[in-house]
């Protein structure tokens, strides 16, 4: 049994957006790896992810620059406070990356700066621990992305 292949339709009418936004999102994924080093890959992997927000969806909400830069201040705070903390048996450890999450949650929500990618961010953090490399990087990406979304905003569409 052969499962249909389904495709957006405004790829006809918007291929170009297609290719140059899922560009700009691997571009700037290229840039972040060559900043972090493979010890900080789950922080990069929520970095990836807001790189798809912003570009596959730039009119949502969790796309504004204050949402992208904030939330990942946020995650990057609480990672790096709880993560302290983060020492003994794997249960404990359990424990401490997933307040780690929620305090992002909640600090995101009642700063309305939700940006789910962030959670992503105090996860890794957490788990590797602080570092400055990990911290400049963090936030030259969210800045960088942040600056490439209020400059192609008039260019770029939802693609989702």
């Amino acid at each position: 049994m052969r499962l249909p292949c389904k495709y957006d339709i405004k790829i006809k009418l918007y291929w170009k957006n297609y290719i140059y936004q899922s560009s700009f999102a691997a571009v700037s994924v290229f840039i972040i790896f060559l900043i972090l080093t493979i010890e900080h890959a789950v922080v990069v992997a929520s970095i990836g992810s807001t790189a798809f927000i912003v570009f596959s969806m730039p009119n949502s909400i969790t796309a504004t620059p204050k949402r992208v830069i904030g939330g990942h201040m946020i995650g990057f705070l609480s990672g790096s406070l709880i993560g302290i903390t983060a020492h003994g048996p794997a249960f404990y450890l359990a424990l401490v990356y997933a307040i780690a999450v929620g305090v992002t949650l909640l600090g995101m929500v009642v700063a309305d700066m939700e940006h789910p990618p962030a959670a992503g961010t105090a996860l890794g953090i957490a788990m590797t621990g602080y570092s400055r490399e990990a911290a400049m990087a963090i936030m030259t990406s969210v800045v960088i992305l942040a600056l490439i979304h209020k400059l192609a905003r008039p260019y770029i569409k939802d693609l989702v």
